[in-house]
């Protein structure tokens, strides 16, 4: 289960295709609040990754990534928070992966795996 916040529109449905034809139950979130909010929302260890735009109306990815990461509940700081853009801002922000755009389909399921692999192996 991957909540995908992403504001564009062609990006969304990209890599909603990619992570649905690869068995992925995919949440989406329009922007980085509505990414807070919906991961608030959802239940404890509901969610095995977030992929996270940066760049995005309302609240900018790196803002949510640090709002869930302070979330008073086990999972914001364990759930992997993967952004598609700027390497060192995502990892100062407690995001565990790094994608490209735009997204390749074997890059982008071997990153969720490695992370939510690794999570459950803890």
């Amino acid at each position: 289960h991957v909540l995908l916040a992403e504001d564009n529109e062609i990006n969304m449905e990209i890599a909603e295709f990619y992570l649905t034809d690869h068995g992925a139950k995919v949440e989406k979130a329009w922007n980085g609040q509505q990414a807070v909010c919906r991961f608030k929302a959802s239940g404890n260890h509901s969610l095995d990754a977030i992929l996270m735009d940066v760049m995005m109306p309302v609240m900018d990815g790196i803002t949510a990534a640090h709002k869930i990461r302070m979330l008073d509940r086990p999972d914001a700081k364990a759930v992997p928070i993967i952004e598609t853009e700027c390497r060192q801002q995502c990892a100062d922000a407690g995001m565990n992966g790094y994608l490209t755009k735009p997204l390749d389909a074997h890059a982008t399921v071997r990153t969720l795996l490695q992370c939510v692999n690794h999570i459950q192996q803890e």
